[in-house]
């Protein structure tokens, strides 16, 4: 018992640091969608059509999960959505990586390939994040947080 508690208050800044993160990330990809439709262009999986859609609406999904995350609301339901994204996103640089494409990852302000070239490091960085999120996921039990002031552990 007394891990899982101690895991719960681990939880909590762990919870802090990604929705910093994600909020952290979303920022640009809001101030300038072309240039993250471009980073998404390149990965070069997406039909045409889809590229702006995702361009605009990613960004968004991301400020609200990761805000979600920092205020403690619903924290199982946006660790859940951010891990996926995590998922989705190593998916998309695996396959990139395996094309050999030289290219940024596009996860924060857009930069060229000789910036932020995607890499296995990239790789391993989104493993631990996607490990992070599936951590807060099971982990944390609102002790800081709306859901802990409203009682709620199954968000």
């Amino acid at each position: 018992m007394r891990g899982g508690q101690n895991a719960a208050w681990f939880a909590v800044p762990v919870r802090w640091y990604l929705g910093a993160l994600f909020v952290g990330a979303c920022l640009h990809k809001i101030a300038v969608p072309a240039s993250f439709a471009l980073d998404i262009a390149t990965y070069d999986i997406l039909p045409l059509v889809a590229i702006n859609v995702v361009a605009i609406g990613l960004p968004w999904i991301e400020l609200i999960a990761g805000v979600m995350l920092i205020a403690g609301w619903r924290v199982r339901a946006a660790s859940l959505i951010l891990a996926g994204m995590m998922l989705v996103f190593l998916v998309a640089l695996c396959i990139a990586l395996a094309r050999g494409l030289d290219m940024s990852c596009g996860c924060f302000a857009s930069q060229g390939a000789e910036d932020d070239p995607i890499s296995r490091l990239t790789v391993f960085r989104d493993l631990v994040w996607l490990g992070l999120c599936l951590f807060v996921s099971t982990f944390d039990r609102g002790l800081v947080g709306f859901d802990g002031w409203l009682g709620r552990r199954d968000s």
